[in-house]
């Protein structure tokens, strides 16, 4: 098989190579303190009871009656990216958390931040970065608080909102839904990190708020059991969270996921961190209309795999398979909702 030039190597061993990179990837392995952090807060669970969602999704939300719900949501910035980047790491900062509450079917309200920095230059550059994300995203940064003394860090937290009857949640997956793979192709490898793909940058406010819109009216719609922003582990990482805190497995045809119309590497793309992207489990026959709905916002999407009852993410191409993840043995953040 070919895509975008070079023939890509399926063989049993490329299969297992790959499945063995995604386990070990950095961005699969930095997840796994999610569950220690988790368990500390279990001795306080009665305060909860206004959640409905909280450790292990994209956001929380919190149940404000009349139907509606508040998402709530923050986003660290890795150090390496803001000491390399300041500006990249402010706009990816908005971007970041934005994506966390539109995963989830939500609007994206507001931002605040929690920037500190001895270096003034950094200062001004994260804030301008942060600024250029505002005015892609529609969405202000209302306050925050600053350091002035330090190492240069970043963390942001947002607001949301959205009906409760129409969240998108990532443990509501169930064995038979299709799984589908949305990413914006229109982009470039980012120039921070080998593993960033970068595409809204260059976009027009305008193109990127339709784009945003395609989630929502999925949820609105009703229109997936379930979904979640890729992150830092990747297409298949994130996916591998979103069917462990389903308690439910997938299996992921290798030949079916979408790349961009550029030369890349196959198995760099796999563990790529898109600028957009997003992973949903959906009913046979809705998702036809799904794709249509993410596409015609601009996401390119396809059906890759399918939700299973065996608890294994297993990718194939062919008669070629190996097992990434195996969630009877080891988890990746270790939550489980159902």
């Amino acid at each position: 098989m070919e895509k975008n030039g070079p023939r890509i190597d399926f063989s049993q061993p490329a299969v297992d190579a790959l499945a063995n990179a995604i386990r070990s990837f950095e961005g699969v392995s930095r997840k796994k303190p999610i569950a220690d952090i988790a368990a500390i807060f279990e001795s306080v669970s009665d305060m909860y009871g206004g959640c409905v969602v909280d450790f292990g999704d994209d956001a929380a939300a919190i149940d404000i009656g009349g139907g509606d719900v508040i998402l709530f949501a923050a986003d660290g910035i890795w150090g390496r990216l803001v000491e390399k980047s300041p500006w990249w790491a402010g706009f990816t900062s908005v971007l970041a958390n934005v994506n966390d509450i539109v995963a989830m079917g939500g609007k994206p309200l507001a931002l605040v931040d929690v920037v500190s920095s001895s270096k003034t230059e950094d200062f001004t550059e994260i804030f301008k970065g942060m600024a250029e994300g505002v005015k892609k995203f529609g969405v202000p940064v209302v306050g925050g608080h600053t350091h002035p003394e330090g190492a240069t860090t970043l963390s942001v937290a947002i607001i949301g909102i959205a009906k409760k009857d129409e969240l998108i949640r990532s443990d509501t997956a169930v064995p038979g839904d299709v799984v589908i793979f949305a990413v914006d192709m229109d982009g470039r490898t980012g120039p921070n990190s080998p593993y960033s793909f970068e595409s809204l940058s260059f976009k027009e406010p305008a193109a990127i708020r339709k784009m945003y819109e395609a989630p929502q009216q999925l949820a609105k719609q009703k229109l997936v059991t379930a979904g979640k922003d890729i992150s830092n582990p990747g297409v298949v990482g994130t996916l591998g969270m979103l069917v462990e805190t389903s308690k439910v497995g997938a299996t992921v045809d290798l030949e079916k996921i979408p790349l961009p119309d550029m030369d890349i590497v196959f198995d760099r793309w796999i563990l790529m961190h898109p600028g957009t992207g997003f992973v949903f489990t959906a009913a046979s026959e809705n998702a036809g209309e799904c794709i249509r709905i993410l596409e015609a916002g601009g996401i390119k999407a396809a059906i890759v795999g399918e939700i299973t009852k065996k608890r294994t993410l297993d990718i194939f191409a062919g008669e070629n398979r190996a097992t990434v993840f195996d969630f009877d043995k080891e988890g990746i953040t270790g939550i489980c909702k159902k």
